[in-house]
């Protein structure tokens, strides 16, 4: 069993080693006093995504997105619903694509919205289409 996890910071960038005893503890960063596991999707861009997503420890799972985009904005909610019931096991981000042309590329997004399960920084598991929150949690566990 693992003592502690490194978890990324989504607005400062910092790398913060979290024992695991605290993860359901709402953990802030050490450097700038941000919530690192919310219990609420966070938000990340081309610029922010690798030192987060790609240093976090826990599962991660990444919804790509666009505000234009029906089914999206139908699965938000859900998307919402499962960050909560995972708060402390589990990060769970949105990209939107349309603002982060990078990443839509370099994940090879072909439509949305689209589930990608990120371990280690490594793609383990992807799921095209609306899911509802029972779904969702059952990707990121």
């Amino acid at each position: 069993m693992r003592t502690h996890h490194h978890i990324g910071c989504a607005r400062c960038g910092a790398l913060n080693r979290v024992p695991a005893e605290r993860l359901g503890d709402d953990p802030v960063c050490g450097r700038c006093g941000t919530e690192l596991l919310p219990g609420a999707p966070v938000e990340l861009r081309d610029d922010n995504f690798d030192a987060v997503a790609g240093k976090t420890e826990l599962p991660v799972l990444v919804d790509f997105w666009a505000t234009w985009c029906g089914p999206c904005r139908m699965m938000a909610p859900a998307f919402a619903q499962a960050a909560q019931q995972l708060r402390g096991r589990a990060l769970l981000v949105k990209v939107d694509t349309d603002a982060n042309p990078e990443l839509a590329q370099r994940f090879a997004i072909r439509s949305i919205p689209t589930l990608v399960r990120l371990e280690g920084g490594r793609e383990v598991r992807r799921q095209a289409g609306a899911l509802p929150a029972g779904q969702i949690v059952a990707m990121a566990s």
